[in-house]
């Protein structure tokens, strides 16, 4: 792992070796990796969609007293019909990291992910879905469902939503037409990408949505706490959005870290770097400082033709404590793999962790 800090200095990793011991659980045999020297470190991780998984996946591995704060503002497909419908929160992210987080999670996705046929009552959604929301409904809130559905699935952690209350993106758009700029205002998550533009701003309607009690008490009490990865505008920023979260990652204690993606995404970050999404993240925590970004340096592996690889520039290394190394996932080189990023994230702590002990 290579380290750089903001002025251009490198850092020899003084962290002491990593101790693993494994112990089989027997609801699966998944191995539990035991890190003595940080002990039951509580970590929290804020985003959504499938890069909130993907650390997820790696993260559950070892023993850690694991949160993550996930976006509700979801609106397309079987978890915005449902939010239409019924009026439930959007359980369609929340259900992956469930997923991500069982026992045996290649088993429960395939349950969890199973869906209907087009031509039945419930064409379009996915048993998962139901599953949640059918939860909340019984249960009377949909923070019980939630919880509720991670005792059947013997999940390694807490999902918790950001926000209880019902709330919407939207993003100031700039686009060309003609050669005529024009900047416009796009409602909703799942209108957002389509537009082929670059986004100039985000909010949420409605504006002073409050946070989640359960997910502040996370933050205020985590040893660490990991923005990323995941779609930069409509998956971790709509969670710094909500009125009560950049206040209290302020007032924690804990490290906290963005994790930078390892390649652009269409309609939301096209051509960005790596200090363009950090620099995304630094401005909406107001008074608060990254302590570290993580970014991937491996770029060898051919990636989609409309999207490409997330570099590191002079500029990042300039203004932030940069970590990096290979974080790609072999076989899908665009995404993170889980168990490279989880490793380098429980040792970039151990290194912030090391350096502030030695002041």
């Amino acid at each position: 792992m290579i380290v750089r800090t903001a002025r251009r200095k490198s850092l020899t990793l003084q962290t002491p070796p990593v101790m693993l011991s494994f112990s089989t659980m027997k609801e699966d045999s998944t191995a539990i990796i035991d890190l003595p020297d940080v002990g039951q470190m509580k970590i929290v991780v804020i985003g959504g969609g499938h890069g909130l998984s993907a650390i997820l996946r790696g993260l559950k591995k070892y023993q850690f007293d694991l949160t993550a704060v996930v976006t509700v503002a979801d609106d397309g497909g079987s978890s915005g019909a449902l939010r239409r419908d019924i009026g439930v929160l959007p359980p369609g992210d929340i259900r992956s990291c469930l997923a991500a987080l069982s026992a045996d999670e290649e088993f429960f996705s395939q349950v969890l992910q199973y869906r209907f046929s087009t031509d039945s009552g419930v064409g379009g959604h996915n048993l998962g879905n139901l599953l949640l929301t059918a939860l909340a409904d019984i249960t009377g809130s949909f923070e019980q469902g939630i919880q509720e559905l991670a005792k059947i699935l013997a999940i390694r952690g807490t999902v918790t939503p950001s926000t209880l209350e019902d709330v919407n993106l939207v993003a100031r758009v700039e686009t060309t037409t003609n050669g005529i700029f024009q900047q416009i205002d796009v409602f909703g998550e799942s209108n957002i990408t389509k537009q082929n533009g670059i986004i100039r701003n985000l909010m949420i309607q409605p504006e002073n949505v409050s946070a989640n009690p359960e997910a502040i008490r996370a933050i205020l009490a985590a040893d660490l706490i990991a923005m990323g990865p995941g779609s930069l505008y409509t998956s971790i920023l709509p969670n710094l959005k909500v009125r009560g979260i950049a206040q209290a990652l302020n007032a924690a204690r804990g490290k906290k870290v963005y994790i930078c993606n390892v390649s652009t995404q269409p309609g939301e970050t096209d051509r960005y770097s790596c200090y363009d999404h950090a620099m995304v993240i630094q401005s909406a925590l107001q008074n608060t400082v990254l302590d570290a970004v993580i970014c991937n340096d491996f770029h060898e592996q051919d990636v989609p033709e409309n999207v490409s690889w997330v570099k590191i520039s002079q500029r990042l290394l300039d203004e932030f404590t940069v970590f990096h190394e290979n974080l790609v996932d072999e076989k899908f080189p665009w995404r993170h793999d889980s168990d490279k990023l989880s490793k380098m994230l429980v040792q970039v702590y151990q290194s912030l962790a090391s350096s502030e002990n030695r002041i």
